[in-house]
């Protein structure tokens, strides 16, 4: 069964490694995974305890021992260690999809 995490409109889905080639990216204080629309809320990871990874449009999460996704508005979820795909939740708009915000 795949191991997933959902807070809100972002999904965590376990992955038994990254995908060859993903590139890591910088990142300083947090890894904000998603903003919301109103409130300037995100759900973010403190970077000290995760690193951000893209590979073509996927966006990757490496949690390492500490990694806790949290949300203003959300219960804190602590993540187990491993390699997770972030899906943002999408929703339907006439003629197309869109990305769900908060």
């Amino acid at each position: 069964m795949l191991e997933t995490y959902r807070q809100g409109d972002v999904l965590l889905a376990r992955v038994a490694s990254l995908p060859k080639n993903a590139t890591r990216k910088p990142v300083e204080q947090r890894i904000v995974l998603a903003w919301g629309e109103v409130t300037g809320h995100a759900h973010a990871i403190d970077a000290r305890f995760a690193k951000l990874y893209e590979f073509g449009v996927d966006r990757f999460i490496e949690a390492l021992d500490g990694a806790t996704l949290v949300h203003e508005e959300h219960s804190a979820i602590k993540l187990k260690p491993g390699v997770y795909r972030v899906v943002q939740q999408r929703e339907y708009v006439p003629g197309s999809s869109r990305i769900v915000v908060d």
